[in-house]
């Protein structure tokens, strides 16, 4: 018997905004973001690397490449003095992403870890002791599917951040080539094996997933009946409550989707992003903002795990159309606000 959700045992939940959700206008600077989050009520951010990128070159007058790290190491220290100034804990750096999988010698590789490397010393430099890996989604004519050659690069990049007292949470992107699943982030993690190896769990990459699908006119995976498909969710959601450690889950990030008012295409972008790639980019509101994914469900279901740390609310709201919607930041960050409040206490059942 599944034991009732106290609304006492949620009121204590810690919470984090990504400064990447927030911010609509050139003039929506890095600073002025921390100084809404905080407002709204937030202890902590995801500190996005573009954010990072785009302060370091407002800071040295100059533009910044990406992979500068002299200058973002410097950038990234100044942001962890605003950050403490607004009262905010870096809770981790991030999006890492397509790390893992790359061939032995080639040059993908070799620029992977030399990421690694100059993202680790801005984490040192930031004051976060947190790493965000999201799944690749490199071709799979590139990185192939061999699922060990992927746990091994994730346990050589585990070592490398445990050799700074660093964790990697490691986050199941719905449109990855090789792990678009939770299931498939788990089974990573435990051949990972690494006591600083961890999960970053999404609302929005659980659902999109395994229950929703932007290109079908539903806007859901139409390959089953929908009561097929909700009952097979439902049993995925009961087995990550059983299956998955709560202190194996390093946070879990918040939002929900917008069905699109038309499917989007099925083909990869121009830049060869899939389409599930292209509708977390733009069409991820905040919970109760329009969206359709079951939310409360997954969130009941990463609480039923006894899981109480982190909710970061990451959301990339473009509007119902995907071309973008304007807002002021105070008002938005306090959106996030009331739907944290709304969101805890629809998934409380006393």
């Amino acid at each position: 018997m599944t034991m009732a959700l106290k609304s006492s045992s949620l009121s204590k939940i810690p919470t984090a905004f990504a400064s990447c959700s927030i911010g609509c206008r050139d003039d929506h600077t890095l600073p002025k973001k921390l100084q809404a989050i905080s407002a709204a009520g937030f202890s902590a951010i995801e500190l996005s690397m573009p954010d990072i990128v785009s302060f370091a070159s407002t800071y040295f007058h100059q533009p910044v490449a990406s992979d500068h790290y002299d200058s973002l190491v410097e950038a990234a220290r100044v942001i962890r003095g605003i950050c403490d100034t607004q009262g905010l804990e870096i809770l981790m750096l991030q999006p890492f992403s397509n790390f893992e999988g790359w061939q032995h010698g080639s040059d993908e590789r070799k620029d992977a870890f030399d990421r690694a490397r100059g993202w680790i010393r801005i984490m040192e430099a930031a004051g976060t002791d947190m790493l965000q890996v999201g799944s690749s989604d490199s071709p799979e004519d590139q990185i192939g599917t061999d699922r060990q050659r992927m746990v091994t690069d994730l346990q050589q990049l585990a070592d490398m951040l445990l050799e700074h007292t660093f964790r990697l949470a490691y986050e199941n992107w719905c449109w990855s080539t090789h792990a678009p699943k939770w299931r498939d982030a788990w089974d990573i993690m435990r051949q990972v094996d690494r006591p600083n190896f961890g999960l970053c769990l999404d609302t929005f990459q659980t659902a999109g997933s395994e229950w929703a699908d932007p290109t079908t006119e539903s806007g859901l995976i139409d390959s089953l009946s929908e009561v097929e498909l909700n009952q097979r969710f439902q049993t995925s959601l009961e087995d990550l409550s059983k299956t998955v450690p709560k202190d194996r889950i390093y946070l879990l990030q918040i939002s929900d989707a917008y069905k699109p008012k038309q499917p989007l295409s099925k083909e990869t972008d121009d830049s060869g992003l899939r389409p599930r790639g292209r509708w977390s980019h733009d069409f991820r509101p905040l919970p109760f903002h329009d969206g359709y994914l079951p939310v409360i469900e997954v969130t009941k279901a990463v609480l039923r795990t006894g899981f109480r740390s982190w909710f970061s609310y990451e959301v990339f709201d473009a509007g119902a159309d995907g071309k973008g919607r304007q807002y002021e930041l105070d008002e938005f960050a306090k959106w996030a606000t009331e739907a944290h409040t709304q969101l805890l206490k629809e998934c409380a059942e006393d």
